[in-house]
This record gives C-alpha cells, structure tokens and sequence, in this order.
C-alpha cells in the first residue's frame, strides 16, 4: 500500500475525468491516490439497482458516443479487451413529432436521409461532408483548443456551423422533421435554442451518431468505472471512497502531494482552496455560471414501452417534446426560471438493446427534463403525461418509480449544481477557456493544483478527456521545467569553466 508521504499527485473525485487523470499520471510512473467523497467510486458513471432487485438502472451517464469517440478511451485500451462492451443500436435516436409519428437519425447516413423525406438532402448537406472527415474532426473538438488541429479545414468549416444556434441552422430545412432532430439534439445543452453553440452541440451530436453511433454499455455504464478502477489498481494507484476533503488543508495528510487534481466544479474549487486564493481569483471561481437543473425519473416496468410509432419501439434513446417550436418554447421557460406544463424529456430504454439490465419479462426506463436551476418541484406527472400521448397505457405498465429532483441531484452528486450535470452551461468562453481566462485552462492560481472536471475543455460528457488532458498538461509543464533547469545547468557549468 502506497504509504502517504510518497504520493506525487493526489486526485479528488472518481468521476470519469478524475479516473483518467489517475490513470494518465500512473502510467508516466507517479504514485497516485484517488480520495471519493461517496461510498462508491464512478460519480454520474454508475448503474444502481435504484427499486429493485435486479433492475439496473444508470445514474447519469448512460449513451455513451462521446465514450466510444474518446482519444482517450483508445489510448488507454479502454474499449479494446473487451472489458467494456458497448452496444451500438442501428437507429440513434428518435424524435416523436406526434402521438404515431417520428422521425429518427440512424447510425447509416443514407437511412437517415431517407427517412426525412423533403427535409433528407438538407440534412446531407449539413452533416455528409463532417461524416466523412469525423475520424479528425472528433479528436480536434475533444480537444484543449491549446494546439493546431490535426485536420484544420474540418475544424474551421464545423466551426462556422458551430457557433451558431440551432434556430439558424433549422431554417435549412422546409419541413418539421429536420428542425424537430436539432431541437432534441440541442436540447441536452438546457439551452434556448437561439442561443449561440446550440448548434453546435447539436450538429456534433449527429456527427457522432453517424461516425460512431449511440451505444449503450452492456449491463451499465458502472462496467465502465469498474474498468478503470482495474487498470488504477494494475498501477498501484490507491482509491479511497467514503473520504470527503472540506479544504485542500486536508491534503496535507498525503505528504503533502506535488499534485492536486480536482474532479470538481469551480464553485467547490473556490471553497475547497478559501483564503489560498486572492479575493478576485476567488469571485472569478466563485461566481461561475452553471447551467439549467436536471429533474430524472427512474421506471421499471411489466412490459416494453407502448410506443405507437414503430421507429420508436426500435431506438434506445428518444425525444419528447414536439417539434421544433415546442421544444424551443419549452427550453425559453426554463430559462426565464418556470417550470413547463410539456418538457422536453431526453427517454432512455436500454432494454431495446440490453436485456440484462431486467429479468426476464421486466423493463427499467428513464426519462431527463431540463429544469430552472435547483429546483425542488417534482414534475413527474407532467413526464408521464408526455409519454402518455405518445405511448398510450404507458402508466399501467409502471411497477415502481423514484424521481429525483435538481436539489436532490447536487445532495447525491455535488459535483451536480443546481442540478446541472454538465458542469457548467454550454458557453462559448467555457467550451473554449473554462472558468477562467487563461492559456491552460487546466491550472489553477494556485501551484500544483490543477482542474480536471467536466467544467474545463471540452465539457460535459462520460469521455474522460478532461482529465487525460489536465493530467497532460501537468507533465509536460514538469516536463518543459526539468529541460528548462538542464539547458540553465549546463550554461552555467561552461560559464564556470571559463572564469579565471
């Protein structure tokens, strides 16, 4: 066991992030040590038997493309031993447009051109070409923005797209199917839809879709912390869960290390350092801007959800909420601080594509609507009168439910606040720099202590990138010191061999 006084870095919190900055670390020989507030390790990437018995259902991660996109996932190997196994559904997603009728984005392009009807060569133009560079494309938007991209004109023809909002970009289409695919995909944002980047989000969301799809991990996406937490300890790194750190003061204990790598969000960060940062370091943390809250129902139920369109009885995920005017003017409410009488829900049902997530005969279900920020109201039967219209009979099939609401989501997960599970709202300042303007974004004020949560490029996600990259940035700034302090060693070595 790793004694305390010989850590170099110690990481707080065992989200996907904090687990891939461990493990960045470890690999370039640095003693480690995980500390988790919670019991168990994985934060939003856990599966729970949250009713009952033998019915798993995902916390918070659960389609994972950014998971089967992630640079850092095929470094680590992630994906390749077969450890971690995704299922990959050949449609998406769908969007009900209507109580029998939707509309759905396929992993194939061509069936999903086809299946827009009118709107199908508009949507070909705005995809079919960042399809086809996607293998570039994905690492670069994935990336720290700190670099020159691997493939610029991709990234410079997605990111004129990608500023803009999805109203803009809607107004490609001339009928409602188009539109109703970028309201639901841009919905995950919690943002109004003519916001700027909303767009943006949703256009890499359909890339995915079509570059690696939208898979599920067979048995829950804990297989995938279990993964990580298997190769941390085939490193010697130490995970220590049911410890909460109140003060970086705390750290103290583990020598103290030359590393502190926070899974956190900037808010914590500020409480966590107190008087170690200057009073306007300390509002610049302080006062970062979160995003809408998450309210979240969990079903299991007797039978497969009644759909009455048929693309929907096939697709994992599904949108509710309308079309497009619907879900903008559902997205606005929420913005302005109501609750909508029609959310737009974000439906999973991982049993389309995992039947070992129920016994035989069971089926677990789960919905998501953005919020006002920290909400307490539980708006559950207005999530269960959306899949009413919808999927009639729907509420016969429940079995037992558990709603959580945005308050509860930050007492579980404080990292989620307000019930924000992103990490902060979907900006351009935070998709580019983070909390703070700064050149790495990953540094802190504060020497050695270093960001590596979902709140830092790129963003929300169960990819681990941000902390691949933190842990990145730590090395190879240890790494520019030590050539920096060689190059100073050897000039002053012949400098005194000249003096008389």
């Amino acid at each position: 066991m790793t004694r305390r006084q010989d850590v170099d870095a110690v990481v707080v919190g065992s989200g996907p992030n904090g687990l891939a900055a461990a493990w960045t670390l470890a690999r370039a020989g640095r003693s480690v040590v995980v500390v988790e507030g919670a019991e168990t390790a994985g934060g939003g990437c856990r599966t729970l038997e949250v009713l009952l018995p033998g019915h798993r259902h995902d916390v918070c991660a659960t389609v994972l493309p950014l998971l089967a996109a992630s640079p850092f996932a095929a470094t680590s190997g992630l994906l390749a031993d077969g450890t971690v196994e995704l299922l990959t559904p050949e449609v998406s997603f769908a969007h009900a447009l209507g109580a029998d009728r939707a509309v759905a984005v396929h992993r194939s392009l061509e069936a999903t051109v086809d299946g827009l009807g009118r709107d199908g060569p508009a949507y070909r133009r705005l995809v079919a070409a960042l399809v086809a560079r996607a293998d570039t494309l994905v690492g670069d938007v994935l990336s720290s923005h700190r670099s020159w991209p691997s493939d610029p004109v991709a990234l410079a023809a997605f990111g004129r797209l990608a500023v803009q909002s999805a109203t803009s970009l809607a107004r490609r289409f001339d009928q409602d199917g188009g539109p109703a695919v970028l309201a639901g995909l841009a919905a995950h944002a919690g943002r109004p839809l003519n916001a700027p980047l909303t767009g943006g989000l949703a256009l890499f969301l359909a890339v995915l879709a079509h570059h690696v799809g939208w898979p599920l991990a067979a048995g829950g996406t804990s297989t995938v912390t279990s993964a990580l937490l298997t190769r941390l300890a085939d490193l010697g790194v130490e995970v220590e869960t049911g410890t909460t750190i109140r003060s970086l003061d705390d750290l103290d204990a583990w020598g103290p290390p030359r590393w502190v790598f926070l899974d956190v969000t900037p808010r914590q960060f500020a409480d966590l350092a107190g008087s170690r940062l200057r009073p306007r370091q300390r509002r610049a943390y302080a006062h970062y801007r979160y995003g809408p809250g998450v309210h979240k129902v969990d079903w299991v139920l007797s039978g497969p959800v009644p759909w009455l369109s048929q693309v929907c009885r096939a697709a994992p995920t599904v949108h509710l909420g309308g079309d497009f005017r619907s879900v903008a003017r559902t997205l606005s409410e929420v913005a302005a601080g109501r609750h909508p009488v029609r959310p737009s829900c974000i439906v999973v049902q991982p049993s389309v594509i995992d039947p070992s997530r129920a016994p035989a005969g069971r089926h677990v279900l789960w919905a998501t609507c953005p919020v006002p920020h920290g909400s307490t109201c539980d708006v559950t039967d207005r999530v269960e009168d959306e899949l009413e219209q919808v999927a009639p009979g729907f509420r016969d099939l429940v079995v037992a439910r558990a709603s959580t609401t945005a308050a509860a989501s930050e007492t579980s997960n404080p990292n989620h606040v307000g019930g924000d599970i992103n990490g902060g709202a979907a900006t351009l300042g935070h998709a580019l720099v983070g909390p703070r303007p700064r050149f790495d974004p990953y540094r802190t004020p504060l020497p050695g202590v270093w960001l590596c949560s979902s709140s830092v490029p790129p963003g929300g996600g169960a990819h681990g990138m941000s902390g691949w990259l933190a842990a990145q940035s730590a090395l190879g700034a240890q790494a520019a010191r030590a050539s920096k302090n060689g190059r100073s060693a050897r000039r002053g070595t012949s400098e005194r061999n000249i003096l008389p």
